[in-house]
């Protein structure tokens, strides 16, 4: 969006619909250095929560971006870094909900939700999504790569004490990487850890962007297809035309806006342009502006060409 910090989109989301995102703690910030993660190196920090914005200064974009009457199903805290690691984050949304009748959802690797405050600050959100992508401390080493300072066992119970006291819409999602998390033991571990978690959403999901390892891929349709026949949950579809909105005017930075945070594949791209009346001339010149601009990252993966920007 135009001239805007932490605001961003509204971009498709596959489990929420139209999406206005809200980073409040960008520069690619987590405690978590996934091996899949779409927008490469992780900037690490300890699992110390902190200010690193003025939520005024966030609520007041927001504010903005409401006044233009963009059209958006839900606000999701997210962007690109983790948002449980801002210490403010209860009043964000306490600000955004006074703000909007739209559901506020927090999307977090959920490796805070240990701490008592971070839970109590993730409770005020409508819907909360976290990850759990391991079943013991060397998985959680050797896929989410978290800070020193975390533990996969102080993780976890983090994970199930939230979900015993929160009132809202937990939904839960798995990243399966291959040989990494889905061979039958490593499921049968993961379903007994999920007996444990009271979530109303299970989420089946794989790698479908360039991952920041080469060694992450994703697994299969009958790998999957395996998978949730013995834990159950909903799998996420490989690939989503998903409705995408900037108000930058420039074609070129207005997919720039979008992709800082979220990578788009070429078909995407293309969808977005035509929904803005571009001929296939017009979404070519910008595809190749694109290919040739320094701070756009293209890359080849499983046969799409995918765009992000770096950091």
């Amino acid at each position: 969006m135009e001239g805007f910090r932490f605001v961003y989109g509204p971009i498709g989301s596959r489990r929420l619909g139209v999406s206005l995102g809200i980073s409040p703690v960008g520069g690619n910030t987590c405690n978590f250095g996934c091996v899949y993660c779409q927008l490469g190196k992780t900037d690490y920090v300890p699992h110390i929560r902190r200010s690193f914005v003025d939520i005024d200064e966030v609520l007041a974009e927001f504010d903005e971006v409401k006044a233009k009457d963009v059209a958006f199903d839900v606000v999701s805290i997210v962007g690109d870094g983790e948002p449980l690691l801002e210490e403010n984050l209860g009043e964000l949304i306490k600000g955004l909900k006074a703000r909007t009748e739209k559901p506020v959802v927090l999307i977090t690797n959920g490796a805070l939700l240990f701490d008592e405050k971070a839970r109590a600050d993730a409770a005020l959100a409508d819907i909360v999504c976290p990850s759990l992508d391991c079943f013991d401390e060397t998985s959680f080493r050797r896929i989410n790569r978290p800070h020193g300072g975390l533990s996969f066992e102080e993780y976890y119970r983090g994970i199930v004490l939230f979900s015993k006291g929160y009132s809202g819409h937990l939904w839960l999602e798995i990243m399966f990487v291959k040989g990494m998390n889905d061979h039958p033991e490593a499921v049968a571990k993961l379903k007994a850890l999920l007996a444990e978690i009271d979530c109303e959403r299970l989420y089946l999901n794989t790698p479908v962007r360039p991952p920041t390892e080469s060694c992450a891929e994703s697994v299969t349709a009958e790998t999957m297809k395996r998978i949730q026949q013995e834990i159950g949950g909903i799998p996420l579809d490989f690939l989503s035309k998903a409705s995408y909105v900037s108000l930058e005017k420039d074609d070129a930075d207005a997919i720039k806006s979008l992709i800082r945070r979220h990578p788009l594949h070429q078909f995407e791209i293309e969808a977005f342009l035509e929904k803005r009346g571009r001929n296939e001339e017009e979404k070519e010149k910008v595809l190749a502006a694109l290919e040739k601009d320094s701070s756009v990252e293209t890359l080849t993966y499983k046969g799409f060409r995918i765009h992000r920007l770096k950091h």
